[in-house]
């Protein structure tokens, strides 16, 4: 029998999901479908009888606003919720903005599918000359974090976003954690796949084939050592759960009128 469970999730399509474009630290609402997605997973934790003593978000609002929808379908909107920068999506440099079918077709597929899925593989860093770059390191949410403006990454692999994740994790997550709290962490792609590989403990080579669709939830379930009692599950339909990771997978391919 699990000692702690976690929920864990990919926030609801934001508008550059639908649009196929790198979102990273560029902040933005969710668009219409995602707010669907997290309404509807709100309705389906709420079915299932979870309820959350805290909830975990980054600073960006997409992860934030899905946060709010999940916990007002539940009629748990009183659940304190805290952020930090350390869970945001991964930070993808010069990538920002860009549509991933186009760079597929640029690049070629597999050295997309290295810059989105791979563990070790940092794109190239964003400069002061991108149209993206006063608008993230301008943003005073970053002013008031616990690291100063020039130690803010400018590129990330995952093993990056692993490495900035893990001191919350260990110092602010796992302490709730263990004092018996049902938490939720409506984070993004890259910080939860980062999460999943740390607490499965899953290779350096395999995490390249772990996808996330938006706004589907994890659950993770542990033993006392915080030890996964089984591979962690998606809570839902499962044939539209795998449509979904589809989907994800075949944002970095090049379209087929393209080929």
């Amino acid at each position: 029998m699990a000692k702690y469970r976690l929920v864990l999730l990919r926030h609801g399509e934001g508008a550059w999901n639908k649009e196929n474009r790198f979102c990273s630290w560029v902040d933005q609402k969710l668009s219409s479908n995602g707010i669907k997605e997290a309404r509807n997973c709100g309705r389906h934790l709420k079915a299932l009888g979870f309820e959350f003593d805290l909830v975990f978000t980054s600073v960006l609002r997409r992860s934030i606003q899905t946060a709010w929808l999940i916990l007002e379908e539940m009629g748990q909107e009183w659940v304190p919720i805290q952020s930090s920068w350390r869970l945001n999506e991964r930070h993808y440099g010069a990538l920002i903005g860009l549509n991933r079918a186009e760079m597929a077709l640029n690049h070629g597929e597999e050295q997309v599918k290295l810059w989105r899925r791979s563990y070790d593989v940092t794109p190239p860093p964003i400069t002061e000359s991108h149209p993206y770059y006063e608008e993230i390191y301008n943003d005073r949410r970053y002013k008031c974090s616990d690291v100063s403006q020039d130690n803010l990454p400018k590129a990330e692999s995952l093993k990056d976003v692993l490495d900035r994740l893990l001191p919350y994790w260990n110092e602010k997550i796992v302490p709730e954690l263990k004092s018996g709290k049902m938490i939720l962490i409506s984070a993004h792609g890259n910080s939860s796949r980062a999460l999943l590989k740390h607490v499965e403990g899953i290779s350096d080579e395999d995490i390249i084939n772990v996808t996330l669709p938006t706004g589907v939830p994890i659950l993770l379930e542990l033993d006392e050592n915080l030890h996964p009692l089984g591979p962690h599950q998606f809570l839902g339909d499962q044939e539209a759960i795998q449509a979904a990771i589809k989907k994800v997978e075949d944002q970095g391919k090049v379209k087929s009128a393209e080929k």
